[in-house]
């Protein structure tokens, strides 16, 4: 990882200014939205719970692209999402919660390390206040 802020995202080219987009930003909204409303649907269980996780994350990420292409960025790296997040936005909280996310989520996807059910449950939840936070944002 060679960015370690916001600045370094955009000196980098991991994060490129770009026009705003209000309909590629409701598009990725709506898509947020269908996938929550599907996860919603399905029963938490040991078997599902680290896939209904990665569909959570997904919204999340979702949502964010949705903020920072509307503020005129279009961003390639997990870890830079979370830096506009701290660093422009100035919520440290978000980028807390997020980060951790972030982590669990690589653990899962690039290592095949599977979340116990309570932790799988806590990411959940923390992607799910994230999302609320975010909708009232975006």
């Amino acid at each position: 990882m060679k960015e370690s802020r916001w600045e370094e995202c955009i000196s980098y080219g991991s994060s490129l200014p770009v026009s705003s987009d209000m309909a590629k930003a409701r598009s990725l909204i709506d898509t947020a939205k269908g996938r929550i409303y599907f996860l919603k649907r399905n029963e938490i269980e040991v078997s599902s719970v680290n896939y209904i996780f990665e569909g959570y994350y997904s919204s999340v990420l979702e949502m964010l692209h949705a903020l920072v292409i509307k503020k005129g960025y279009k961003v390639s790296n997990h870890i830079c999402l979370g830096f506009y997040l701290r660093d422009v936005m100035k919520r440290d909280d978000l980028y807390r919660i997020f980060n951790d996310c972030r982590y669990k989520r690589n653990s899962l996807v690039y290592y095949g390390r599977k979340m116990p059910l309570d932790t799988a449950e806590d990411a959940i939840s923390k992607c799910i206040s994230f999302i609320d936070a975010l909708e009232d944002i975006v």
